[in-house]
């Protein structure tokens, strides 16, 4: 793990820890695009996006670095993020990438103090990394425990995990955003990845009480439930369930990750101070509630 002085000059002197790779989970997609607007200036704001690889974390981390924040980039996919970096950095972003497995509670702990220590207090967290068991898809009664203790590793105590290492710094310093990506399948359910659904909705269940504790410090908790979105697992699916999936979508086409991140975004600003301990799906009207 290599954290560049260089990268962020307004922060002083950088401590640069010895290389070291922590194995973990990665996202979806592979490719990012350069995105569109700008809400409040977040210049000497330190974000942390998990599972900032590929998909919607990438595009997350792409939204927050082009409005200024330094960006720090967890996926267990080393070279993903470190590409992520380096396209943030020609635009004039800061961000680091580090590999890490985001459901290790030792790792992450070492990762958060050095993050601390070398690029500053986490003023944004956004809990992005996730994963269901397609491949290992079935009936309640036949159920393989071990991918149910795998599911909710991922989706859910990676979220814990993360969030108390951020909780502490951000009460005593008055000001933070903690945003995890839940799913619209949390609120419906779904047939054969009914632990994929579970975990999402504990993720609702979090954000909501951690969210009242936190209130009164100025800091807000939030989620954010992408329906369908064009990342590398839709093109898994077979084209004709595809196209049935976009046809049963009131807006008539799949979202886009740079659609999900600008949700994040907002709940990030100081404009949503007021928020929090909500859910907002982004779904193209495919499920209201």
């Amino acid at each position: 793990m290599d954290i560049c002085p260089s990268l962020f000059p307004n922060r002083g002197v950088q401590h640069r820890p010895k290389g070291r790779t922590v194995k973990g989970l990665a996202v979806i997609t592979r490719g990012h695009r350069k995105p569109e607007g700008r809400m409040t200036d977040r210049t000497g704001r330190v974000a942390v996006v998990t599972g900032a690889g590929n998909g919607i974390g990438a595009a997350c981390a792409t939204r927050l670095a082009a409005d200024g924040a330094s960006v720090v980039l967890l996926d267990r996919d080393e070279d993903a993020v470190r590409d992520l970096a380096g396209a943030i950095r020609s635009e004039g972003g800061s961000s680091v990438p580090l590999a890490v497995d985001c459901t290790d509670r030792a790792a992450i702990e070492t990762v958060f103090a050095e993050i601390a220590a070398s690029v500053g207090p986490v003023d944004i967290l956004v809990n992005n990394v996730g994963q269901s068991a397609r491949e290992r898809m079935s009936d309640f009664a036949e159920a393989d425990m071990a991918v149910l203790d795998f599911i909710l590793d991922v989706n859910l105590k990676s979220a814990v995990i993360c969030a108390r290492q951020v909780v502490p710094t951000m009460k005593r310093r008055g000001w933070g955003r903690i945003i995890s990506l839940t799913s619209e399948s949390a609120v419906n359910g779904s047939l054969k990845t009914w632990d994929y659904s579970a975990a999402k909705a504990g993720v609702i269940g979090f954000t909501r009480s951690v969210a009242r504790e936190l209130a009164p410090f100025g800091v807000t908790v939030n989620a954010v439930g992408p329906g369908a979105t064009a990342t590398g697992a839709m093109e898994k699916i077979p084209a004709d369930l595809l196209d049935r999936i976009r046809a049963g979508i009131p807006a008539g086409r799949l979202g886009r990750p740079e659609e999900i991140a600008h949700a994040v975004a907002f709940l990030a600003d100081d404009l949503s101070g007021y928020v929090t301990g909500q859910t907002l799906l982004v779904n193209g009207g495919n499920w209201m509630i």
